[in-house]
């Protein structure tokens, strides 16, 4: 039986991704473990070494929905920034399909100034040509890039 679903996120640093992204989505930042105080005694109580622990943020790296129906959400710190472009991504859903693309739009915009407020960045926007369809991408505050529609 396949147990519940994690998205990590490698990242330089959790902290601003971890506030970012529960800002966004309306998650809450994740509680340590029962009878552990902090993330960091629980990260020391498996091994961790203390020079990989920052105390000054508490290792805090984790977020969750807050009824817990949706995924777990992990950023993990690595050594090196972004390069590329992500090969996996989150898409925001906030408009109605069934509206009109201009009240689409209207929406999407909408989320994307509040975004940009907690610090995303517009990397491209989509306007409907082709096809009935309106979406912004944008990147977070570390560059890791996102649909907003």
């Amino acid at each position: 039986m396949p147990g519940r679903l994690q998205i990590s996120v490698d990242c330089i640093d959790p902290a601003p991704l971890v506030a970012f992204w529960a800002a966004a989505l309306g998650y809450q930042v994740e509680d340590p473990p029962a009878g552990f105080g902090t993330w960091n005694d629980y990260y020391r109580s498996l091994g961790v070494p203390d020079d990989e622990l920052d105390d000054a943020q508490d290792a805090a790296d984790s977020i969750v929905e807050p009824a817990g129906a949706g995924p777990r959400i992990r950023f993990e710190p690595v050594p090196e920034r972004k390069a590329v472009k992500n090969r996996l991504h989150f898409d925001l859903k906030v408009a109605d399909r069934s509206a009109p693309v201009a009240a689409r739009m209207v929406t999407v915009d909408a989320e994307v100034g509040r975004l940009m407020a907690l610090g995303a960045t517009v990397v491209r926007r989509v306007p409907p040509g082709v096809i009935d369809h309106y979406f912004v991408v944008m990147g977070d505050p570390e560059g890791n890039e996102f649909c907003v529609a």
